[in-house]
């Protein structure tokens, strides 16, 4: 298999291979609660959204999602999970895709994991700029010592110094139905574009 997550053919080859450890075919909880307090018409992206149940929720919910994922397999397995959604999914790079107006929330479900941490200031810059002035990342953070990924995992103060400068943690929780891959390392969190 390639060893290279920044590349699209390494998730090609996990999806097709059906290699997918961080696919839990369900939504968390913390995740449907967060749902359920958005306002129908919230403009949200996933990036990364593998098989698309998280952008099935929130279209459900009657936000205008956006779910984007670079493997085209994994957009594949979004647009079949999605049914009559299937159109909220498309193949992008969510370094390079042309997102028109900003997001109202970003939904993080195992991206940043994924990416090698020599993009993670690349990744920070680019949520910033998506999500405009007033925008808000909600999701999943996976926490381990671990250098070798993916998943990479963080600790809260890399995360707070990667985050910080743009945006202000407000929410911080325990995951109780966490993937064995995440299970006991991972935290929903919610953080908040900061006033300029």
């Amino acid at each position: 298999m390639a060893q290279d997550s920044s590349r699209p053919d390494f998730w090609e080859t996990r999806y097709r291979d059906h290699v997918t450890p961080w696919d839990a075919g369900r939504v968390g909880r913390n995740l449907q609660d967060y749902a359920r307090s958005l306002k129908p018409g919230t403009r949200v992206l996933i990036p990364g959204c593998g098989s698309g149940y998280e952008a099935h929720l929130l279209a459900e919910a009657g936000c205008d999602v956006l779910a984007i994922d670079f493997s085209s397999a994994a957009v594949e397995a979004a647009q079949k999970n999605l049914g009559h959604f299937a159109d909220r999914v498309r193949l992008a790079d969510f370094f390079a895709f042309d997102a028109g107006a900003a997001f109202d929330v970003m939904i993080e479900r195992a991206f940043l994991c994924a990416l090698p941490r020599k993009m993670w200031a690349a990744y920070a810059a680019r949520t910033a700029e998506l999500l405009g002035d007033t925008g808000v990342i909600a999701g999943y953070w996976f926490f381990d010592e671990n250098p070798k990924g993916p998943p990479f995992g963080t600790s809260p103060e890399e995360l707070q110094a990667l985050l910080g400068d743009a945006f202000s943690r407000i929410v911080d929780a325990p995951v109780a139905d966490s993937l064995p891959v995440f299970a006991g390392r991972e935290r929903w969190q919610v953080w908040a574009r900061r006033r300029s």
